[in-house]
């Protein structure tokens, strides 16, 4: 069975999320959680990352697509269900964004039928734990770095539609 993305209007999409404890690292439990996120993320036609809380879970954990992180520009970008595995960045935190910023379209697997028009940084990067407990640090630009910035204000409560300068409703796909 799937995990249902967890809608805008419910209560844990508005939560800070807490901290994966250390107990947790290399145990089947949080393998499972973050298979779970996988599995609700490559169910959609479109996602491209994912929140724990997306899917029910407190926990301070985002999933990313495999190919995003391969990937050297927006362009590149081409949705395959069988793509490269999915990277876990666990207890996340930004520690370093770029000066620069742009208004860009986003939208969210939490929000459908919306897309809208958000100021972020051009450059982030985060400082996180693989599901071993092992510290990493990535940078990342473009798409990237967007993803960066809207899943960790997900782990801090705040939705894209609660920053964006404009949202509108999407066109119906034919």
């Amino acid at each position: 069975m799937i995990d249902p993305i967890v809608l805008k209007g419910a209560k844990i999409l508005k939560q800070k999320m807490k901290e994966v404890p250390k107990s947790l690292f290399g145990t089947a439990e949080l393998r499972d959680i973050l298979h779970r996120m996988s599995r609700s993320l490559r169910s959609t036609s479109h996602g491209v990352a994912i929140a724990a809380n997306q899917i029910g879970i407190p926990y301070r954990i985002f999933v990313v697509r495999g190919f995003v992180l391969e990937s050297k520009d927006r362009n590149d970008i081409a949705l395959k269900p069988d793509d490269d595995a999915d990277y876990a960045f666990i207890n996340p935190k930004i520690v370093k964004i770029s000066r620069k910023k742009e208004l860009l379209d986003e939208a969210c697997l939490s929000v459908p039928g919306f897309h809208g028009t958000i100021k972020r940084s051009l450059q982030a990067t985060v400082r996180a734990y693989d599901e071993e407990g092992i510290h990493f640090e990535r940078g990342g630009s473009g798409l990237l770095a967007q993803i960066f910035q809207h899943e960790t204000d997900h782990l801090e409560g705040i939705l894209y539609v609660d920053k964006a300068v404009e949202v509108l409703k999407a066109k119906e796909e034919k």
